[in-house]
């Protein structure tokens, strides 16, 4: 499958191997973002290593940085397999396809701890997108996965400098609370089904 060709015409009967659960071809989702911009979002797949492969040579270095916490030199093939080969039992994740060029535009993550009842989420875009809501409607997308599942908060961690994704958050209603043990990163947290944050904020 090439970048240019993803399945969006079909409902995919794909079974994750290593996971627990089918395909959940329930979650494929046609999506308006600004301007009329159509976009195709669906759970990942296995086979989706060429297409997560192709996103990441999309992101700059410093958007690199600010998701992984790190300088990614280079995409090993156990690295996107752990990006791709998820059980869909306890994790995630729904990659955006531009509906018209077929092209991979960002992916959003959700893990659960083995309690089921707290997910944490990632999400990337190629840094050309930003600022075209894809963010928000991806983000909107895993929250309302996360309270399908029962979760009780979905939370995050944000290096301070990443300005962006903390306006995101807390326009969505994340509480954002500096890590006491390092300064350097904010602990983002959403209390899934609580009342709008302006009501409960201090």
């Amino acid at each position: 499958m090439t970048k240019s060709s993803p399945p969006l015409e079909h409902t995919a009967r794909a079974v994750a191997e290593s996971g627990t659960r089918p395909y959940p071809s329930q979650w494929e989702r046609h999506l308006v973002v600004s301007d009329g911009w159509k976009v195709f979002a669906r759970p990942v797949r296995p086979d989706d290593e060429p297409l997560i492969l192709d996103l990441l040579q999309h992101v700059s270095k410093e958007d690199l940085r600010l998701r992984f916490f790190d300088s990614i030199k280079e995409f090993s093939h156990p690295f996107l397999v752990r990006l791709t080969d998820l059980d869909y039992a306890r994790a995630m994740a729904f990659v955006a396809f531009d509906e018209t060029s077929g092209d991979i535009l960002g992916v959003v993550r959700l893990h659960s701890d083995p309690a089921g009842e707290s997910g944490e989420y990632a999400i990337l875009l190629r840094s050309d997108l930003k600022g075209h809501g894809l963010g928000w409607a991806l983000m909107q997308m895993i929250i309302e996965y996360g309270k399908s599942e029962g979760l009780t908060r979905i939370t995050g961690v944000i290096l301070q400098e990443n300005s962006v994704m903390l306006k995101m958050c807390r326009e969505l209603g994340f509480e954002v609370k500096t890590d006491p043990e390092d300064r350097g990163v904010c602990d983002v947290t959403l209390v899934l089904d609580s009342p709008p944050k302006d009501e409960t904020a201090s």
